[in-house]
This record gives structure tokens, sequence and C-alpha cells, in this order.
């Protein structure tokens, strides 16, 4: 009778709860079973793990193998505990020394013939390790991702046999080196592509420097879409606290994560089709939606008022916490979801021969406020730039002169988030109220101009506050240390919506 004890962990959300395998072997009936609450690919673990070790040459212990994956009340799931186990019985039977396994956790998936399998989840169970102070074996596969957290021993093997002859020191594996963040990222697409369009252009610029929501309405073939592909492009580059919670997210969710992809701001853009629960996470085992996937990045929502308008509602939370929270019967998780939204529209149903004027429209006004009418006001309060985006003259269209590149644009970029964040420490977007009286000041004939128009356009609180957010902007890419008449302006002219609704309640009411 023997019991060996094993490091291994599962994921809870974004985190990584230790996990202890223990392996008790015992006499009795030959059984192998185990507990700890496992679902239905961990119950499966006992038949590939026996295969492995006979298939490895190993002996399989005769008499009731108990296998306690503790704590017993958190859900564990998928193949990850494989390797754990598999190196547990070989502990408790004494075909490896149990004392070498203590300083050291596991998590891989084994074939039946003995070779190691990637596992998703990676990243939050080496970050979790790291913070312990142990090394971390894993798969191959999964060694490039593992070594993306500094100062952890990461070691990774192909087999099991592998794994066994570095525990008794037959063929020491050698850890993995750090992968630091790469240098400049490339992006195949550049600002300089887009013909015109020097308002969205400008706007796109304001919205990368302050980190503001933004929509696009306009007929179809402007370039709304080539605009909102870029955005990426001129934001600042990711620091490596920033890489590291958007591919922990990644890790998690039902892609994974490509290392390639790392210091690369993630851009999600997903179909109108799409559900509430795709859009910000859900499930039986509470994975990661749209929202959380771009997290540090953008998320673009094309053709906006063909979404549900009860999906759209379900954003109103997270763009104001920056996190959503999923609770559901048995489980709940809470992600980060700190990402700048870009979206585009038509100005009407049929939409190809519109425009802000209406001239060229054949919808009725019914139409058009029913059309508009399928975003509500709360969603669009939380929206900062709302601009047209015309059709293009024929002559811009077809001449060969480029506009400013990505790399232009994002220095000035990047000059203006770093005086935010040597004022403020964070960007203006996420600036509260009280920070919004102490560093968006007005005087009293801008502050007259506000209040006309927050009562000519019956805009809220809110878009109020968000309107001198973005004037803060503007006032930072000028390097300005104060919100000047010229900067207030310019940041009411991107309330486009806002004025096409109020026309549209006029419109209706004299009806």
């Amino acid at each position: 009778m023997s019991l060996a004890v094993v490091y291994s962990r599962t994921n809870d959300g974004i985190d990584a709860p230790l996990v202890s395998v223990e392996v008790h072997l015992a006499n009795g009936l030959p059984a192998l079973s185990i507990v700890g609450l496992p679902e239905t690919a961990v119950k499966e673990s006992k038949d590939r793990v026996r295969a492995a070790l006979i298939n490895s040459r190993f002996q399989f212990p005769d008499g009731r193998i108990t296998v306690n994956l503790a704590p017993a009340d958190i859900p564990k799931d998928g193949g990850r505990f494989d390797l754990p186990i598999a190196l547990g019985i070989l502990a408790a039977s004494g075909q490896i020394p149990e004392s070498a396994l203590s300083n050291y956790e596991f998590v891989g998936e084994l074939s039946l013939g003995g070779a190691l399998r990637a596992v998703k989840g990676v990243l939050p169970t080496a970050y979790a390790a790291q913070q312990v102070g142990r090394s971390l074996l894993v798969p191959t596969e999964n060694a490039k991702e593992a070594a993306l957290i500094k100062d952890l021993d990461v070691y990774s093997a192909s087999h099991l046999l592998e794994v066994t002859a570095h525990f008794t020191n037959t063929e020491v594996l050698t850890p993995c080196l750090y992968n630091p963040l790469a240098g400049q990222v490339k992006y195949t697409v550049d600002l300089a592509d887009v013909k015109g369009q020097f308002q969205a252009r400008r706007a796109l610029e304001i919205a990368a420097a302050g980190g503001h929501n933004m929509l696009m309405v306009g007929p179809p073939g402007t370039g709304k879409t080539m605009l909102a592909s870029r955005l990426a492009t001129i934001l600042p580059p990711m620091t490596e606290q920033e890489a590291l919670e958007a591919a922990t997210i990644a890790s998690i969710s039902l892609q994974g994560f490509d290392v390639k992809n790392w210091g690369i701001r993630p851009v999600r853009d997903p179909h109108h089709t799409c559900s509430g629960v795709a859009l910000v996470g859900g499930g039986s085992q509470v994975k990661p939606g749209e929202i959380s996937l771009a997290h540090n990045g953008v998320l673009f929502l094309d053709e906006l008022t063909e979404f549900d308008r009860r999906v759209l509602d379900v954003l109103r939370e997270p763009l104001e916490t920056k996190k959503i929270t999923i609770s559901r019967a048995a489980r709940q998780a809470t992600y980060p979801a700190n990402f700048l939204m870009i979206s585009a529209m038509n100005f009407c149903p049929q939409g190809r021969a519109c425009d802000s004027t209406g001239n060229n429209c054949i919808c009725s006004p019914q139409q058009q406020q029913r059309h508009r009418s399928k975003l509500s006001a709360p969603f669009l309060d939380r929206i900062d730039l709302q601009i047209e985006v015309p059709r293009l003259p024929r002559e811009d269209l077809m001449s060969d002169k480029q506009g400013e590149s990505s790399e232009a644009v994002r220095q000035r970029v990047v000059i203006a988030r770093e005086r935010q964040l040597q004022r403020q420490g964070k960007a203006n977007k996420e600036l509260g109220n009280q920070e919004i009286r102490q560093y968006c000041r007005l005087n009293e004939s801008d502050e007259a101009l506000v209040a006309a128009a927050m009562d000519r356009f019956k805009l809220s609180a809110r878009a109020y506050h968000r309107i001198l957010k973005v004037a803060r902007s503007i006032a930072d890419l000028a390097e300005s240390e104060n919100i000047q008449t010229i900067h207030l302006t310019e940041a009411l002219s991107y309330r486009s919506m806002d004025r096409l609704m109020a026309q549209g309640v006029e419109n209706t009411a004299s009806i």
C-alpha cells in the first residue's frame, strides 16, 4: 500500500487553481477509479493512462488504484490530467522517485502509445506555477506558449518516456528559453491604402489616441470596413502586461492561442447573427465571448443595425465597467473586457442610394426611423465618436495619391497617449467624473456652448461627459494643456447620430 502526490492545475476562467493528484495503491481486485468531480474527458483518462503505461513498457500495478483530484469541489475537465495521473501511478508503485516530482507541475494529454498531446489553457497554468516557484512540464507543442512567462523554468517532452528519463536522471531535459516580447509588430494592412475620407481618418486617430468607441454611418462601399480594419495599426504598441492578458484569454478559448500573435492587438469581428452568449461569453463551462477575446484590442461590429437589439444592449454594462461577470447555476466567471469598439451601419434599410441628406433615399421617414431605432439611446450614449462616411468623388477614388501611413499616425497617437499617462495615469476613456472635472475644465463660453448642444439634441449626462473626454483627446493630439473652443466644437461635431435621432423625432412628430 503506497501513496504519491503530483501537482497539476485546472482552468477556472482566467485563473488556474492548483489540483493535487493523489494516487493511492491498495490491495484488492484490479480497478482504477478517479474521484474529485471529474467530467467525462477526465473519467476517460483511466483508459488512456493504462494503455500509455503498458505500451511504454512500464508495469501497470495490480490491485485497486484510487486517484483523487483535490480539491473535490472544483470541476475538472479535459485531458490535461493524463500526464500527472500516469506519473502518480509510477511514483506510487516505485518506478520513479516521488521526491523528484515535488517541485514540478504537470499538464498534458496522453495518447495510447504514450505520446504527449497539447492541451489548451497552458498560459494561466504557467503564470500560476511561476507565482508559487515551481517548474512546469508541458507537451512540446505547448512549450513556446508556456515560455512566454518570465522567471519560469519550463520543460517540454513529446513522450512519457522522456519525462520519466528526466526524473530518473537517465536523460535530463533542458529548460526552454524565455520568449520575450518581440520587436515592432508588422501588419499586412496600412491606413495609406484609404483614399480620401479625411474626417473619418481624423476620427480614427482620435479614437486611437483616447481609446474612444466609434460609429461610422454611410452608404455601402464608402470604406467603413476598410477603415475599421486599420484601426489596430495606429494603436500604441502593446505592453508586455497587455500582451499577457490578451494571450491568457485566447489560451482558454475554443480556438486556443497562437504564439505568432503575441504582441498583436486582437481584432474581433463577429457576424451580426451572433447571439448574446457568443458576444459576452457563457456556456456550461463559462467560456469567454467576443468582447473578452477583444480585450486590449478592437471589437468591430459591422452592419450594426442588423444585430438583434437585445444582443447590442448586453454590451452596455461591459462598455462602462471594462469587464463581464457571467453567472450560471453551478459556475461563475469574471473576464476582462477592455476593448475599443468600432461599428458601421447604413443610413436606412435599403442603403444603396441613401445619404444623410435623404435626397436620394426611397425609404419613407417611418422606415428610416424604424431602422435607426434598432439602436437604443443608452447604447448610443456609450459611443463617443459618431461620424458620417460619405461617398467618395470619382476623382478621389481614381487618384494615385496615397494618404498618410499608419506609422506616421501611430507616432502622434503614442505621443498623445503618453501625455495622458503622465497626467492622469490612464487613457482618457477611463476618466471618472471627478477626473473629468479636474482635467477637462471649460471656460464659461464653452460651457454655454455645450449646454446649448445638450438642449438642442437632448443629450444625456453620459453623452456630456464623453464629449469632454473626446475634446481632451483632441487637445492632447494638438499638444495643448487646456481644452480650447476649437477642440470642443470638433468633439461636438462627432455626434451625428444624436442629430439624426433628434431629426427623426421631429419628423415623426410632424407626420
